[in-house]
């Protein structure tokens, strides 16, 4: 009898364990998979039509639900970004309405935007935005790529600053779009969520936003998940860090000046001090009465 009620007991604690270790892994998320970006590394520059690949993926499905109250819509003719034309970022501000005013009679007004105007957000204000979308709020998309990362822990973050990987934010995004998944046996969902493999604790509350075939590409570009999770992405990095490609070549520039400048100090100083290292009267000690001379 005592042998029959250890089994049952071992049984009974084994099951525990593993329910316990199944959801302790179904917390944890998944690290997300580092894509190749054609910004990366210190000679990477953004892809223009990439950038407008994203930017239509924003237009079309993000702005929706997410502001982008950072950028202004001359930012989409800037050099190094997008390559639109200033008409053409024009014609795409003219697209949105904007809430201006006060007018004469001091009320505010909604107008074709301009291209001096910056993004105008889906919602008047967060009450509105938390009232549509059941109590959530969106984040703002301006920052996005910069202010989510991954903790990739010890040693791989050592590493990182060798290999200078900034690209965190743009692979979690990458990786929230393309992570909705069923979930796993016996996890719960609290209500509204969605199971997301690489978003934290996996209950995420944003609805899958993207399927395959959902916006066209007239460029031929593969029109899955995937791709548009990959455009978005580098739009987003764009749009949080405009002047990427500027500041890369300023820095190869200072590290050309730099090394120019070493070499002319080395050189400097082997003229200054080459009469003092060959002459030997120089270099032979001398007496008090010769230094007061």
């Amino acid at each position: 009898m005592k042998i029959h009620h250890s089994i049952i007991l071992g049984f009974t604690l084994a099951a525990t364990l593993t329910a316990g270790a199944t959801l302790a892994a179904a917390q944890e998320a998944d690290a997300p998979p580092r894509l190749h970006w054609s910004f990366s590394g210190p000679f990477g520059t953004y892809d223009p039509e990439q950038l407008q690949r994203g930017f239509k993926i924003y237009r079309e499905v993000c702005s929706n639900c997410h502001s982008l109250k950072l950028l202004s819509f001359r930012n989409l003719a800037d050099p190094d970004g997008p390559a639109f034309t200033e008409a053409q970022a024009a014609a795409i501000a003219a697209t949105f309405q904007v809430t201006d005013g006060p007018n004469d009679q001091g009320q505010m007004f909604q107008r074709p935007g301009k291209i001096s105007d910056t993004f105008p957000p889906p919602f008047p204000n967060e009450q509105a935005a938390r009232a549509a979308l059941g109590g959530k709020l969106p984040p703002d998309m301006s920052d996005l790529a910069k202010a989510r990362s991954y903790e990739w822990g010890f040693p791989w973050f050592v590493l990182d600053a060798f290999t200078m990987y900034q690209e965190d934010g743009p692979d979690y995004i990458h990786a929230i779009l393309t992570g909705y998944t069923d979930p796993p046996p016996g996890f719960v969902l609290p209500p509204g969520g969605q199971y997301n493999k690489f978003f934290p604790g996996h209950a995420i509350g944003m609805p899958k936003p993207l399927s395959d075939g959902q916006v066209e590409y007239t460029d031929g570009t593969p029109t899955t998940v995937d791709q548009y999770g990959r455009d978005v992405a580098a739009f987003l990095m764009w749009a949080a860090e405009p002047k990427l490609d500027a500041r890369k070549r300023l820095g190869f520039q200072v590290m050309i000046f730099l090394i120019v400048f070493t070499g002319l100090l080395y050189f400097t100083k082997k003229k200054v001090w080459y009469a003092v290292l060959h002459d030997s009267d120089l270099l032979k000690p001398r007496t008090p009465t010769e230094y007061k001379s």
